[in-house]
């Protein structure tokens, strides 16, 4: 794949930074494309106006966060939106569905828009309902009538669960026909889920109170249908490093286990048209005493026989990342060096060759007590700021004058995410 100087940029930057890069992953993915097939058949269906789910369960450094962001650029390129959301016990807790969605809203991103994506989808598929009617009506405007109308149908298996979603959107457009910017700033907020929107605002759409766990699903729901008439067929929703529930008190454990077996009932009710949902975590967090094991219905939906990784069934609810080992971390490596030397100096091929990364990997993993598996992000690191330098000096010999250094920091981080405890609270 050949990168524009911009995103040759962007993906370095980010490996510099210790952090997995938002686009043009296929130049980097590295042991995943035995999921290609199964996963490109789940966003045709989901694109087609079905709905799909996905656990994905790997160990820290497998990829796991990688592998989501790969099948999002799949996605974008079918038209889809994406948004990636991290449970935290804090801030993002499962169980509060009204965090997810505000959180989802927030990191709505599309292949014309980036994150934040749900006002500019909201005017795109109002400016449509708009022209939609003007040609049902035969004449170049349609009335306030006749768009409020088109509104309520396209929106109606919506509305029969929960009216205040196209109630609060015909108050947005008639804010906007009104110049009122700082009523419509009010409810694209208030149906992004945000707390603490100004009574004033709510009064004059008619509502009281804020988006709470029962409405955030019936809004989610309406995003599914906005996205839709928006010309974005569907939405891949990732739900990432779900393990920290493992962390939680007992009863929130419990209730958050708990809406993820209701998602994936009404997964398969089809409520949810057009939403590919994507869950991500760790081996114990799927087969330990504190994760999905506790709530036996979400277990069974869930289970999946894993033997001999070759015959991983990639059509599964549930798929492994086995993670690197010594030459999977060299391959990426070759791929990142050649990524770099499009735009650099010759040398950055003869002076990091093939033996240079091998070494690099293995020192590495040395630094993080021999494995490998979770260093790949580490590595990756210091490979840039490798051939950063030998690029950016004709002198520079990495065998003579680079000595690896792994601070404090960087090991404990690495260590102590690969090292997330099982325990029950």
């Amino acid at each position: 794949m050949s990168l524009s100087p911009v995103r040759r940029r962007e993906i370095l930057q980010s490996l510099r930074q210790g952090t997995v890069p938002d686009g043009s992953l296929d130049v980097l993915a590295v042991g995943i494309d035995r999921f290609a097939t199964a996963i490109d058949e789940d966003l045709d269906a989901v694109a087609a106006g079905g709905s799909a789910f996905k656990a994905v369960r790997g160990e820290y450094g497998a990829g796991k966060t990688f592998f989501a962001r790969w099948v999002e650029q799949r996605a974008m390129r079918r038209g889809l939106a994406v948004a990636e959301v991290q449970i935290s016990e804090l801030e993002t807790p499962l169980h509060k569905l009204e965090t997810v969605y505000r959180r989802t809203i927030e990191e709505l991103r599309t292949a014309a828009f980036p994150k934040s994506a749900f006002r500019a989808v909201t005017d795109a598929w109002l400016y449509g309902i708009e022209e939609d009617a003007a040609d049902a009506a035969g004449a170049t405007e349609a009335s306030a009538e006749q768009v409020d109308s088109l509104l309520e149908q396209r929106l109606a298996a919506v509305a029969r669960q929960t009216p205040v979603y196209p109630m609060v959107l015909r108050r947005y457009r008639q804010a906007l026909e009104d110049g009122d910017a700082a009523l419509a700033d009010a409810l694209i907020a208030w149906l992004g889920g945000q707390p603490h929107v100004g009574a004033a605002a709510k009064r004059a759409a008619g509502i009281k109170q804020d988006v709470d766990h029962f409405l955030a699903m019936g809004f989610l729901q309406g995003l599914l249908a906005v996205l839709k008439g928006a010309r974005h067929p569907g939405l891949v929703l990732v739900i990432d490093e779900v393990e920290t529930l493992q962390r939680m008190r007992r009863d929130s454990r419990e209730k958050a286990l708990n809406a993820l077996r209701q998602w994936l009932d009404e997964l398969d009710s089809g409520r949810y048209p057009g939403l590919y949902l994507i869950v991500t975590g760790t081996p114990a967090f799927f087969d330990g005493r504190s994760g999905v094991q506790t709530l036996p219905p979400l277990a069974q939906r869930l289970h999946t026989d894993f033997g001999d990784p070759r015959f991983d069934n990639p059509r599964a609810p549930q798929i492994r990342l086995t993670g690197f080992d010594l030459d999977r971390l060299v391959e990426v490596g070759e791929r990142v060096r050649s990524v770099y030397a499009e735009g650099a100096s010759p040398r950055v091929l003869s002076a990091v060759d093939d033996a240079y990364l091998r070494d690099l990997a293995s020192a590495v993993a040395g630094e993080l007590g021999g494995r490998v598996g979770i260093s790949p992000r580490l590595f990756l690191k210091k490979l840039v700021d490798v051939l950063d330098r030998v690029d950016q000096f004709p002198d520079f010999d990495p065998r003579v004058d680079y000595t690896l250094q792994v601070g404090a920091g960087e090991r404990e981080e690495a260590l102590r995410a690969a090292s997330a405890d099982d325990v029950e609270l």
